[in-house]
């Protein structure tokens, strides 16, 4: 069970995501670090644990306002170990292409980003390519024609957006019938994970991990816990 912890991204700081509620996001306040400024708060992280993947949302680029690639850059020459998976709204094949060639991370396509599924079909071999299924309520945000698990890359992230920062728990169901839908992904599940436990849940569900941040800042995930995780089979 791979741990992965997010950073949500919004005018160069780092915000606190609650249920999608984008409008809403307030510069994060956690004992892991003295500001919202994302090489704080990713130290802070890595000081529970030598996290391998760092999962980051642009809301900027997400929605269209700007972007936080300098943020990034920073990020990537402050902890080149750390692997950036970003979800940055990327919606056409030549800005895919150009992104991935820059060489910050790996690629989230979203989605709720998507106008068809022509860039996740062009991208779904590439080793640096990712797919987030963005729900909201029972529905799916995007085309329907994200629907073809054959056109899915290898690494799916089921995200249940009214239950990020919720505490509401995982969508075990949502991950049962996405990994039953594709058995050969490596699905990791995002939103209301509280503890070691839901994580155990999700292993149990067959998740390959999980995107969490508010376990991590409230301490209710702790670094030991993560490495037991971590040594599971799931």
């Amino acid at each position: 069970m791979e741990v992965i912890p997010v950073l949500d991204l919004k005018d160069g700081i780092v915000v606190h995501a609650r249920m999608g509620r984008r409008d809403q996001y307030r510069p994060i306040e956690t004992p892991l670090a003295s500001t919202s400024r994302p090489v704080d708060v990713a130290r802070g992280l890595l000081s529970i644990y030598p996290f391998e993947t760092l999962y980051i949302a642009d809301l900027d680029a997400i929605e269209r306002h700007g972007d936080n690639d300098a943020v990034l850059t920073r990020l990537r020459r402050e902890f080149p170990d750390l692997v950036l998976w970003v979800d940055n709204g990327v919606a056409d094949a030549a800005r895919a292409q150009c992104w991935l060639d820059a060489g910050l991370g790996h690629l989230v396509l979203g989605s709720e980003s998507q106008k068809d599924d022509a860039v996740i079909r062009r991208f779904c071999a590439h080793e640096r390519t990712v797919l987030s299924l963005d729900h909201r309520g029972d529905a799916l945000l995007g085309p329907a024609v994200l629907g073809d698990a054959d056109a899915w890359p290898g690494r799916i992230i089921v995200m249940t957006l009214a239950r990020v920062g919720s505490g509401a728990g995982p969508d075990l169901d949502r991950v049962l019938a996405i990994k039953a839908k594709a058995p050969n992904k490596r699905v990791y599940a995002a939103g209301g994970i509280r503890d070691a436990a839901d994580l155990a849940a999700l292993a149990r569900a067959g998740a390959a991990g999980a995107l969490v941040a508010s376990s991590l800042h409230n301490g209710k995930l702790a670094g030991a816990q993560i490495a037991r995780l971590r040594a599971s089979k799931n």
